[in-house]
Parts: structure tokens; C-alpha cells; sequence
């Protein structure tokens, strides 16, 4: 499945057995990823990919029994991108009856096509349209058993290949009085730093400013953070791609979020991407807010 001449995946199969998390686990690879295609519609899509030049090995759709008369409507899709030269590669989620009246009972939502029947009916029905789909699969995964994050595992092994990216990193600097970014996965307080702000020739810059970057980095303990927080970052980092998290915010915070924070999260930022193994963005916040 990790074939460079891949030009097209379908992630179908059983109502709650992770399709969405397969889907975002593609997407979080780098595949263009549409969901809840109906099946007459992937030819137009594979055509439309190709056309804005999409790569051919990174194009994914999620068809499901929402779309009606499905195992015709797939058959006899798959067939025509086959017929047209389009490589076409099936993957089947399922899981249990007990897994999936488990996962319905959690989220408090009826199956799709339970109607006025049970939730075992559904599933039933389901499993009856499914039935040819999941025997022409290219890939059948079982999740009765699996975590989000195992699931996650198993769609990085199968499609990742050496070219998988790692964390996605996003550090941004903030200012405390305007609050916490509401994504802060991770939270690094630089207010123990003297404030530039009373300082009257860096009052006016803000932490971009060799100056006011110079006047941070050589306060007391400000190197010392630095040296700190990159090695937690980087055990941290370890433990989320473990888990198959793929991407954590990291804010630095001052008062303001105009020297100090800026300073230095630009400073961590450069040494999380000397580090390798992640890809790092720097942003700031509150800049230019005051």
C-alpha cells in the first residue's frame, strides 16, 4: 500500500468503525482527502485532481452508504477509473456488532440506516450492502480493538512511507492580557524576563528587533528557559508522534505579547527546527495590537 503509483484511494466500510479518523490520519500525511463523495462523483474528482495537478499518489475519498445505491454506484466507479487508467486501491474499516452498538451508544446517535428499526438492524442492513464491497477490498482493517491513535498507526504504517512528516509544530507568542490561545497544547511564561516596554529606546520595537531580541536573550535565565524547554519539547514531541498526534501549538506568553515572547519564541522556534524530526511555524499573536 505504500506503492509510489497509487493514484487513488477509497476509504469506505462499517458505519462508526473509524472512517473519519482514517481520513484525517491521510490528510494529516499530506493526501487531498474529500469525504462522503458519492461514488458517481469520484471519476470527476480524480479528473479534477490530475487537472490542477494534484500528486498522483495523494488523493483520497470516504464513500459510505449515505449515498445511495451504493455498491452499484462504487462498482461500477471503480471500473470506470480502472477503465481510464486511474489506479484504484479500496480500504474497508469494520468492526464488531458488540464494538459498534458500543460507539453509537456513547455518541447517542442513531445508525444511518436504522430508521424506525434498532440499532442492530442498521448495522444488519449495513453489513448486507457492505457485504461485495468489503470482499473486493484491497485492505480490510478491523477496529474492534483499536484506539484512535492505534488506528491512526496502522494508516501512517500503510501509507506514511519514509516521506511521512513529523510533528507539526506551531509556536506563537502572546500577550497574557488579551488570554491564552484556546489551541495551547503546551504554555511557556516568559513574564520572570525585565519588560523591554520600560525600557524607552525598545518601548516603540517589539521582539522581531535585533535589539530587543539581544536585550532578552541576555537577561538572566532566559537561555537557561531556552535550553530547558527545547529538550521538554523534544520528549513531548516523541510521546505525541508515538500517540499519532501530528500537530501541537506551543505558546510563549509576556505581558503583551510584543518583546519578550516574541524574542523568544522565534528563538525556540529556530532551535525545534535545528533539532529535525518536525516541521515548525512561528507566529505572533498580539503584535501590533497594543
Amino acid at each position: 500500500m505504500n506503492d509510489r503509483e497509487t493514484a487513488f484511494v477509497i476509504v469506505t466500510g462499517m458505519s462508526g468503525a473509524g472512517r473519519s479518523t482514517a481520513a484525517k490520519a491521510l490528510e494529516d500525511l499530506g493526501w487531498f482527502v474529500i469525504d462522503n463523495l458519492p461514488p458517481g462523483l469520484l471519476f470527476a474528482m480524480a479528473e479534477e485532481a490530475g487537472r490542477v495537478k494534484l500528486a498522483a499518489d495523494k488523493v483520497a475519498a470516504v464513500v459510505d452508504v449515505r449515498s445511495l445505491a451504493f455498491t452499484t454506484d462504487l462498482n461500477a466507479a471503480i471500473e470506470e477509473l480502472d477503465g481510464r487508467g486511474v489506479a484504484v486501491r479500496v480500504v474497508f474499516l469494520e468492526a464488531s456488532d458488540e464494538e459498534l452498538v458500543r460507539r453509537f451508544e456513547n455518541v447517542r446517535r442513531p445508525h444511518p440506516l436504522q430508521a424506525e428499526g434498532r440499532l442492530v438492524d442498521g448495522i444488519a442492513r449495513e453489513r448486507g450492502i457492505l457485504r461485495e464491497v468489503r470482499a473486493n477490498a484491497d485492505l480490510v482493517i478491523d477496529t474492534s480493538n483499536l484506539n484512535v491513535h492505534e488506528l491512526r498507526g496502522k494508516i501512517v504504517a500503510f501509507f506514511g512511507g519514509e516521506d511521512r512528516p513529523g510533528l507539526r509544530v506551531n509556536v506563537v507568542s502572546f500577550g497574557y492580557k488579551y488570554g491564552l490561545p484556546v489551541d495551547a497544547d503546551l504554555v511557556v511564561d516568559c513574564r520572570f524576563l525585565p519588560n523591554p516596554h520600560w525600557v524607552p529606546e525598545l518601548r516603540p520595537m517589539n521582539g522581531l528587533a535585533a535589539s530587543v531580541r539581544d536585550y532578552v536573550l541576555n537577561q538572566a535565565g532566559a537561555k537557561e528557559l531556552l535550553d530547558a524547554y527545547e529538550e521538554v519539547v523534544g520528549i513531548i514531541a516523541a510521546g505525541y508522534t508515538r500517540e499519532g498526534k501530528s500537530y501541537a501549538t506551543l505558546a510563549v506568553g509576556c505581558t503583551g505579547g510584543k518583546h519578550r515572547s516574541v524574542a523568544m519564541a522565534e528563538q525556540l522556534g529556530g532551535r525545534l527546527r535545528d533539532r529535525g524530526g518536525m516541521e515548525v511555524q512561528v507566529s505572533h499573536r498580539d503584535v501590533g495590537r497594543e
